[in-house]
């Protein structure tokens, strides 16, 4: 197997405060204990554009670099990492449970667009009351259902267990999306969600979205 020489990577995002998808791919990375460099690309970018269209769940962005080597897929670069960062623990060590996550990460991977489409991902806007239409509401209750699903048996305060595994990654953003829709969640789900929330890296990546400028531009789309 190989692994990663002492060199740092790069890994290529989009906005902080809209880019979902650039924000599972960072996790994964820190959540992996990579040593990287952030190189943001512009909100005139196709790459970025593609992101936030969702016209794609990982179209060029993010995209990690390294030693030659790059990677472009959410699921591709937790797998890269999983293979060759020393003591990384995005999968379980269960072989049962590596089987479970990788399932859950795989269906946020190809799924719920619905859920996407109608609470877009906004890290600084927050909408008390927000009424969700039934399509995304049906996307809602599938994500709840995982997540007890997943904490019944690892007892938490992650999907499985006490460290952050790449479906935990890939389920931070509808965290924020929760939270920012204002979706009622019962005890087990809103603790979750305060665990995920309460990690340095999500933090870190939350100061980064909030320092960003307001000013977007113009999407040619309807969320």
């Amino acid at each position: 197997m190989d692994s990663f020489a002492p060199a740092k990577a790069t890994l290529t995002i989009a906005s902080k405060n809209y880019g979902s998808w650039s924000m599972r791919g960072w996790l994964l990375c820190k959540f992996a204990g990579l040593d990287f460099d952030e190189q943001p690309v512009g909100s005139d970018d196709p790459s970025t554009r593609a992101e936030l269209l969702l016209l794609s769940p990982s179209f060029l962005v993010p995209a990690l670099t390294h030693d030659g080597v790059k990677i472009w897929d959410t699921l591709a670069i937790a797998e890269y990492l999983s293979e060759n960062v020393p003591n990384c623990t995005l999968l379980p060590n269960d072989r049962a449970d590596r089987a479970h996550c990788r399932s859950v990460s795989g269906e946020m991977h190809s799924g719920f667009t619905n859920l996407r489409s109608a609470l877009p991902m906004n890290l600084k806007a927050r909408h008390p009351g927000f009424k969700v239409w039934v399509g995304a509401q049906a996307d809602i209750e599938r994500v709840i259902s995982i997540w007890r699903e997943c904490l019944a048996k690892s007892k938490g305060p992650f999907l499985f267990g006490d460290t952050p595994t790449m479906a935990d990654a890939m389920f931070a953003p509808v965290v924020t999306r929760f939270i920012t829709y204002d979706v009622k969640l019962d005890s087990d789900c809103a603790a979750y969600c305060q665990a995920i929330m309460n990690l340095p890296a999500v933090k870190e990546w939350i100061e980064g979205a909030l320092a960003e400028p307001d000013e977007v531009v113009e999407l040619d789309v309807e969320f």
